[in-house]
C-alpha cells in the first residue's frame, strides 16, 4: 500500500512539474499572466523613485496586453504621445480629497497609484485571478486617499478571443471624503493601444446603434475599438456593466485609439465604490452588432 501512495505522490509530482505555470513575476517589476506558456497581461507594477525620470515611468500601475507571441505589446506604455496613457489603466484627473485637489490621471506632483501587495493569485485551465492592493497618493506624495482592491480575472479558451479579460475593483476613500472628479477626456476606465496607432491613425469605433454621438450619449453598453498594427489589426469591445454608477460618457473618438468610460461620483469617509468592465480582443474587423451585443449580454449575466 505504502508502494502504491508513493507512486500516486510521484506521479503528481512529475505532473506539476510539467505543468505550465500560471503567473510569472519579475520581482519590483510586473507580474506576467500567462496563456500557453507565454505572457498574455502583464501587471506593471513598479514604484521607483530614486530620479525624476524613474518615478515619472513609475506613477501608476497598469496592465499591457501581448501579442499572440508573447514578445511585445499591443498596448502603450511611458512615453510619447501623452505619456500617461498606459494600457489598460484607471483614474480620475481632478479628484478631490481633504478640500483639495489631485490629479490622479496625469500623477501631476507627488500624485501616485502604488502597488501594495499581491492579494490572491489563483488559477486553473479556465482562469486566472489577480488581486491586488493598490494605494492612491494625493499630490503630496504621502496623503492615502483611496485603498484600491483591484482584480483582473483573464478567461481560458474564449472562444476566438485573444484576450477576455473582467476588471473589478473597490475602491475605498480614506482619510476622508473623496470626489472622483474629471471629465471624459481625463478620468475613468481607459484602454489605450500601441503608439504606433498615433503614426497610422487606423482607428475606428463602433457603437451599439446608429447615430450615437459619443461627445454627448450616454450609458452605452459597450464600445469597440478596431486598429491596426504592425501587420496586424485587432478589435477591442470595452463593456460597461449596468451596476456601475449611471451618466457613464464613453470617449470614443480620438484617432489614436484611447478609450474608456467616465463619470463622477463622491465617495464617503470609510465607504467603497464597486466597479465593473470587461475586456475582450478579437483578431480582426470588429464582429456584427449583434455579436458584439451579445458579448456584452453574457458578461451582464
Amino acid at each position: 500500500m505504502k508502494y502504491l501512495d508513493a507512486l500516486v505522490v510521484l506521479a503528481l509530482l512529475a505532473g506539476m512539474v510539467g505543468a505550465a505555470e500560471p503567473f510569472k513575476n519579475t520581482e519590483g517589476k510586473h507580474l506576467d499572466i500567462m496563456s500557453k506558456d507565454r505572457p498574455l497581461v502583464r501587471y506593471m507594477y513598479e514604484y521607483d523613485v530614486s530620479t525624476p525620470e524613474k518615478k515619472h515611468a513609475t506613477y501608476k500601475v497598469f496592465y499591457h496586453v501581448m501579442n499572440e507571441e508573447g514578445t511585445d505589446s499591443i498596448t502603450k506604455g511611458p512615453g510619447d504621445k501623452y505619456t500617461h496613457h498606459r494600457g489598460i489603466f484607471i483614474g480620475w484627473s481632478r479628484l478631490q480629497h481633504g478640500g483639495k485637489g489631485s490629479d490622479l490621471w496625469h500623477m501631476k506632483g507627488g500624485a501616485a497609484q502604488v502597488h501594495k501587495e499581491i492579494l490572491k493569485q489563483d488559477a486553473d485551465d479556465k482562469k486566472s485571478t489577480l488581486s491586488t492592493l493598490i494605494h492612491w497618493l494625493t499630490t503630496d506624495g504621502k496623503t492615502v486617499c483611496i485603498e484600491e482592491k483591484r482584480t483582473v480575472t483573464v478567461h481560458h479558451g474564449a472562444d476566438d478571443a485573444h484576450l477576455l479579460l473582467d476588471f473589478e475593483t473597490e475602491l475605498k476613500a480614506v482619510n476622508g471624503d473623496v470626489q472622483l472628479k474629471g471629465d471624459p477626456e481625463h478620468a475613468g476606465f481607459q484602454y489605450r493601444p500601441h503608439q504606433d496607432v498615433v503614426r497610422n491613425k487606423s482607428s475606428k469605433y463602433t457603437f451599439h446603434k446608429e447615430g450615437i454621438t459619443a461627445q454627448k450619449d450616454k450609458d452605452l453598453p459597450w464600445v469597440a475599438l478596431t486598429y491596426d498594427l504592425k501587420d496586424r489589426k485587432y478589435t477591442v469591445q470595452h463593456m460597461n456593466h449596468p451596476a456601475n454608477p449611471k451618466g457613464v460618457r464613453y470617449s470614443a473618438y480620438r484617432d489614436y485609439g484611447r478609450f474608456g468610460a467616465f463619470f463622477e461620483q463622491p465617495i464617503k469617509d470609510g465607504e467603497s465604490l464597486s466597479l465593473k468592465y470587461r475586456i475582450r480582443i478579437t483578431g480582426g474587423e470588429a464582429p456584427a452588432r449583434d455579436v458584439l451585443a451579445a458579448q456584452h449580454d453574457q458578461f451582464v449575466r
